[in-house]
């Protein structure tokens, strides 16, 4: 069966499980028409509505504390997380035994695809919270046979000490906290050249498929292999890095039915061009979400040989749509400001402010750098570069390292200065 075919029996066979019991999605079921299901996936595209954040933010407002997107009665849930709240408010997502499988099910195939085999060691630097990532993550590993280890409730270099005693041949973190563990080794006299660590995951955040930063921590750990991946809370795992290609993000499509839309009008844009990604997971029915905003801008990339429906996503995720800033006719995206700071030799931690001053907007950067002796040259080095890319004068203030927030989760490095 072809990759379409499976996408839309899969799609109608969970709408028939939610369609009269599931009370945010039996409605607009009803105004598609598509309580039946749908004849094909660009009927469903063409008549199902949209579903977006707002949405759901006013559904658990009106319905708490769960809201009213649930299949199934509570008591049958044994699973809860919640966003990360980058956009608002955190909002709760409840998973049945079943639903939480295929969420799991979703990372197996990610380890896997990556090159994880039984009995190998994996290390998770994170402190378990209610979102949704690395407990997946972790529990996947665990159900494909790996070795895992918790680092949670620890320092930094208490962590560092656990993977020199362990050994883990795999670490999954966000890229900015890889980045911070390379400081704290090298502040700390630590020679990672020789580390255990052959292979990284990291998520959470735009970075693992920016040449740059990815550059950075391999070759911080010793030139260990990074794979990048993304998800939601509210989705699943989605995404994991082609073998080849670092650049490509590769998609679970026979998990997600994925479109790219203009963010303003809605519509399909063409191959190669800047969107939002719209997912609808295929199996998750407890708690469904059928073409969800994520707000993510991604651009598709077709690959030779395989079905049009299979895309990649080309550079991972660019940023956020409610991300993106427009400074003098100029898009300014976050990873195109991180590919360029980190491109630059010695700078740690970072900040992007953000100020309108008569109406118009003025961006300026301050940085934490490593290199004590060279601040100056690499403050004038990093000015010079923004200038380059992107034809703008962006100052940058030097301040000691420490200064700065520092991030175990997503980084929150665009501040906006009222």
């Amino acid at each position: 069966m072809s990759l379409a075919g499976r996408q839309l029996s899969s799609l109608n066979v969970l709408i028939a499980e939610i369609a009269e019991q599931n009370a945010f999605y039996s409605a607009k079921l009803d105004q598609a028409d598509g309580k039946n299901g749908f004849e094909s996936l660009e009927n469903f595209s063409t008549r199902m509505p949209f579903t977006t954040k707002k949405e759901l933010a006013e559904d658990h407002a009106n319905n708490p504390p769960y809201g009213s997107n649930l299949s199934y009665p509570v008591s049958q849930y044994t699973r809860l997380h919640q966003t990360s709240g980058t956009s608002g408010r955190p909002l709760p997502w409840l998973d049945t035994p079943e639903g939480w499988q295929w969420v799991l099910d979703n990372w197996k195939a990610i380890w896997q695809e990556c090159g994880a085999k039984a009995g190998e060691c994996a290390a998770f630097p994170f402190s378990f919270g209610p979102f949704l990532g690395f407990w997946v993550a972790f529990e996947a590993g665990v159900q494909i046979g790996l070795r895992c280890v918790p680092l949670g409730g620890q320092s930094s270099l208490e962590r560092l000490k656990m993977i020199e005693r362990y050994q883990p041949k795999w670490l999954c973190c966000t890229p900015t906290y890889a980045l911070h563990l390379i400081t704290v080794a090298e502040r700390e006299g630590i020679d990672l050249s020789s580390t255990s660590v052959e292979c990284l995951i990291v998520g959470g955040e735009p970075g693992g498929s920016v040449p740059e930063v990815r550059q950075r921590i391999e070759s911080g750990l010793g030139n260990a292999r990074l794979f990048d991946h993304h998800g939601m809370t509210e989705v699943g795992p989605v995404t994991y890095s082609d073998k080849e290609d670092g650049n490509l993000l590769r998609i679970l499509h026979d998990a997600y039915f994925c479109e790219i839309i203009d963010p303003e009008t809605g519509q399909a844009v063409a191959e190669g061009e800047v969107g939002e990604l719209v997912l609808t997971a295929l199996g998750r029915a407890g708690s469904p979400l059928l073409r969800y905003r994520t707000g993510d801008l991604v651009k598709a990339k077709s690959l030779p040989g395989e079905d049009p429906l299979a895309f990649a996503l080309e550079g991972g995720i660019l940023g956020r749509a409610d991300d993106m800033l427009i400074v003098r006719g100029v898009n300014l995206y976050p990873s195109a400001v991180d590919a360029v700071v980190r491109s630059i030799d010695g700078i740690g931690e970072y900040q992007v402010q953000i100020e309108t001053k008569e109406s118009m907007t003025e961006v300026s950067l301050t940085i934490e750098c490593v290199s004590g002796d060279n601040s100056k040259r690499i403050s004038q080095d990093l000015q010079k570069r923004l200038r380059e890319v992107f034809s703008l004068r962006i100052p940058v203030t030097m301040v000691e390292t420490g200064t700065l927030p520092q991030f175990e989760m997503k980084a929150k490095r665009w501040k906006i200065l009222k």
